[in-house]
């Protein structure tokens, strides 16, 4: 019994140490990294991202500059289950998804009237320091931009 029980402690914290893990890639402040990105000119662009957690939720805050150059906030609160969660502050797109790929890899997607306008994927250096977006979508002139943001953790 008593072995049982040890046993079962161990795979319950071992569960819970896991899954903190998963959770932490995302957690934390971002700040972009300028002199590693490769972002066209004109395109949105988040200087500073923060993932905190929200119950069972992940919320996202961005502060950035729009396609024009003028300063753009938004929020987004969700899962990592893949489904669309609204997201505000965002002229380009109203809902967003992000799925967890692997343990250092999330794909999104973000949708205006439920046609995706931008994918892309979310990738964290192995010792959690640096955080890579890579998105591909269509620009309000209906013109397609590439976008790599290379962020690195506060």
């Amino acid at each position: 019994m008593k072995t049982r029980t040890l046993l079962c402690t161990f795979v319950f914290c071992f569960a819970t140490v896991i899954a903190s893990f998963a959770a932490d890639a995302n957690v934390g402040t971002w700040k972009l990294n300028d002199a590693k990105s490769k972002i066209p000119a004109g395109a949105q662009k988040n200087t500073t991202v923060v993932y905190t957690a929200d119950g069972d939720n992940l919320k996202c805050v961005t502060d950035g500059v729009d396609s024009s150059g003028k300063p753009m906030h938004t929020e987004w609160t969700g899962k990592t289950d893949g489904k669309d969660y609204p997201v505000t502050g965002d002229g380009n797109a109203d809902t967003r998804s992000l799925k967890m790929v692997s343990k250092r890899k999330y794909s999104l997607t973000n949708k205006k009237a439920g046609k995706p306008v931008v994918t892309g994927t979310i990738a964290f250096s192995p010792d959690g320091k640096t955080r890579t977006l890579t998105t591909d979508g269509t620009d309000s002139k209906g013109k397609k931009v590439h976008s790599v943001a290379v962020y690195d953790k506060q």
